[in-house]
């Protein structure tokens, strides 16, 4: 008796997700509760477990967009786990004459040999290269991704290899590399363009004297690790300074729903953080009401789950604002492009010593621009002004952020 399993229900939002790839092969017995797949959803990445024992039918390949709801594999139930069949097959081909033997060796071959994976066919069909043309290394001589790529880069340089060589040749290999769009790819593409085309986005700038924070946590940044047991980061400034000025400034912590403003009374955090499947935001949530600490505390969390692509959906979903730090990666200036259906983000950058004139005299700071993006149909000018300029007087002593004025 076959057990189908269809993709599960992950998120009212979710109608469809991708076949990262599958853990158990076809053919495969599999133990109940045993991870045979591994999906992934626009939002997330999450593991297909089995409902049975038996064993498993897979019915797509992996990089499939399979619709929620849909037939995924199978799984014959009641089927013996094939524990005993290496033992039993020793015993056969010990009894059995040289020629006997090797009936069933070719049998098996001419199965396997020449036949890719899922990901090696992807390859070679996009590059029109005949699978019996390339040998295989894998389990009984199945053509593997390897095998593929290795293919792939020895039909780019064939036709070199067959016409006269030009005295200066071009160094190095010339060839392409294709793949599926993931669905997180795909919705940030559909959302960022989205927001392009809906919003009447701007960006204004400023730029922030980090010396006094440095100062900060350079002197008490042993202390800080020593109680709270992490350290201490620029990120939660900036989401305390912000939080502040969303109080003074409430437009910029709006959104507009139809024809009518949300305000929010609360402040929900975005962060925008780089995972190995691309950006994901996840949520602070009530980061207005958040010690440094305990932004510390949270803002670890979600990036260590984010890098292992553990996030959940409702971590992800929501936030009233977003913080991006392209510094990290060098960036010294960008238009940080907003996260609907929020209307404003702010964007920190690198830290770069510049001389500044300070009280008439050329002094030395380590200097950091701000940028925020935002939609001018919800916040004017004024107030996008005056927001940023609220974050560097905070960001610029930061005993305000204590006291509150």
């Amino acid at each position: 008796m076959a057990l189908e399993m269809k993709v599960p229900a992950v998120g009212e939002s979710i109608t469809e997700v991708t076949l990262s790839r599958w853990i158990k092969n076809d053919g495969e017995y599999v133990e109940m509760d045993e991870v045979i797949a591994e999906l992934e959803s626009d939002k997330a990445t999450f593991e297909l477990t089995a409902e049975k024992a038996g064993t498993l039918k897979t019915l797509a390949a992996e990089g499939d967009t399979i619709p929620v709801g849909a037939v995924i594999c199978a799984i014959e139930v009641g089927a013996a786990a094939p524990a005993a069949a290496p033992a039993k097959e020793e015993k056969v081909a010990a009894s059995a004459s040289p020629a006997a033997v090797a009936a069933p060796a070719a049998a098996g071959d001419s199965y396997a040999a020449g036949h890719p994976s899922p990901a090696a066919g992807k390859i070679l069909a996009e590059k029109g290269i005949d699978p019996k043309d390339v040998n295989g290394t894998g389990k009984d001589g199945r053509v593997t991704k390897e095998d593929a790529e290795k293919a792939q880069k020895a039909t780019a340089v064939a036709p070199a290899a067959k016409t006269s060589a030009p005295a200066a040749a071009p160094a190095g290999p010339r060839s392409e590399k294709r793949e599926k769009m993931s669905n997180l790819r795909k919705t940030v593409a559909k959302r960022l363009v989205a927001v392009k085309n809906e919003t009447a986005m701007l960006t204004t700038f400023n730029e922030v004297d980090m010396s006094p924070i440095m100062e900060i946590r350079s002197k008490y940044k042993d202390k800080f690790k020593e109680k709270h047991g992490v350290g201490l980061g620029f990120m939660s400034f900036f989401t305390k300074a912000v939080c502040e000025a969303l109080k003074e400034f409430p437009a910029v912590n709006a959104r507009i729903d139809g024809e009518e403003i949300v305000y929010n009374n609360f402040v929900d955090c975005s962060i925008a953080v780089s995972a190995p499947k691309g950006l994901v935001v996840p949520v602070i949530r009530n980061a207005d009401s958040m010690s440094l600490a305990q932004i510390e505390q949270e803002v670890i969390k979600l990036a260590l789950k984010a890098r292992e692509n553990k996030l959940s959906i409702d971590e992800m979903t929501g936030g009233t604002f977003t913080i991006t730090n392209g510094g990290v990666f060098g960036s010294m200036m960008s238009t940080p492009i907003i996260n609907a259906p929020q209307s404003a983000i702010l964007g920190m950058h690198n830290i770069v010593e510049r001389p500044m004139a300070v009280n008439g005299q050329v002094v030395i700071k380590p200097m950091m621009y701000l940028a925020l993006s935002y939609d001018h149909r919800i916040i004017d000018g004024r107030e996008s002004v005056g927001f940023l300029v609220r974050v560097k007087q905070l960001l610029e002593d930061p005993t305000r952020l204590l006291l509150g004025v």
